[in-house]
């Protein structure tokens, strides 16, 4: 199950002297399999990066053709899941996304809010130091079919009304992000682009289900996204220590496979599907010019 590629992104720092060399290595291994037909440069960047990062999630989207017959495989049960609500902040020509940074926000039934800013790729070598001490800063590897990318995530918790107080314009948007965040932003998000800013581009509709399915033996995790305009996309994933990557990614491929979940589908990647539709929704609502 290896990775979502991201986005034609900038890498951590813009003066960093290799920059070159982190934008090629997000744009590699682009076969179908971890650790299956990739070539010795492929591997050699995906176990560089593995070193440094903090977890891995393995994904994979399932085709909504497919969507029915994998819950029932999977025996998920849908009253287990959780209710979210989730925003991302761009400009309406997605600004801030081509420069390769996520703004997001996010609502969450029976557990505190949470804000993120996130960067990718990032090689992990070249990350600061003090920024890797942060306790609210993670590194992960994202591995799904077609690719993988590495990102650096900046999280900060939220309480009571904050964001539907944000949203409605009722509390700066600045507030919902710590000055730690800020300081981030600042230092990776378009020169004279600020958080105040963008736009509130949502919400999203998300049902989160944690399950242990029988003969597993690990954690996995299924999220329905709902699209404003009625289509869905299913994911499921599984997190492991970088160090357990390709064993956890070949029993993941091979319990998947035994239940006739589609591994083949073409993979589509929640934050670009969501960018995307708002971004024509405001392309449509924008009043012609002239």
């Amino acid at each position: 199950m290896p990775g979502d590629p991201g986005p034609a992104a900038r890498p951590y720092g813009r003066t960093v002297p290799a920059a070159t060399k982190a934008t090629k290595r997000t744009k590699k291994a682009t076969t179908p399999t971890l650790g299956t037909g990739l070539s010795a440069d492929d591997l050699s960047d995906i176990m560089s990066l593995l070193r440094g990062a903090d977890s891995v999630e393995l994904k994979l989207t399932v085709p909504d053709s497919e969507r029915r017959s994998a819950v029932a495989a999977l025996e998920l049960d849908p009253l287990d899941a959780q209710i979210r609500q989730v925003w991302f902040l761009d400009t309406p020509d997605l600004t801030l996304d081509q420069s390769g940074v996520v703004a997001r926000v996010r609502r969450v039934q029976s557990r505190p809010h949470d804000s993120v800013v996130k960067l990718r790729p990032v090689v992990p070598e070249h990350l600061p130091p003090d920024l890797r001490r942060s306790p609210s800063f993670v590194v992960e590897m994202d591995a799904m079919p077609g690719g993988h990318v590495c990102s650096g995530s900046l999280k900060g918790k939220l309480g009571g009304d904050e964001v539907r107080e944000a949203v409605a314009g009722r509390r700066p948007t600045k507030k919902l992000f710590s000055k730690e965040q800020r300081a981030f932003f600042a230092t990776h998000a378009p020169e004279g682009l600020e958080l105040g800013d963008l736009t509130y581009l949502g919400p999203i509709t998300v049902m989160k289900l944690k399950s242990a399915p029988p003969g597993f033996g690990r954690r996995l995790v299924t999220e329905l996204w709902f699209y404003p305009d009625g289509s869905r996309i299913l994911e499921l994933s599984t997190k492991c220590a970088p160090s357990e990557t390709f064993q956890v990614a070949a029993e993941t491929r091979a319990f998947l496979g035994d239940r006739d979940v589609d591994l083949t589908g073409a993979q589509q990647t929640k934050t670009a599907a969501a960018l995307k539709f708002f971004a024509s929704e405001l392309a449509s609502a924008a009043p012609a010019a002239g």
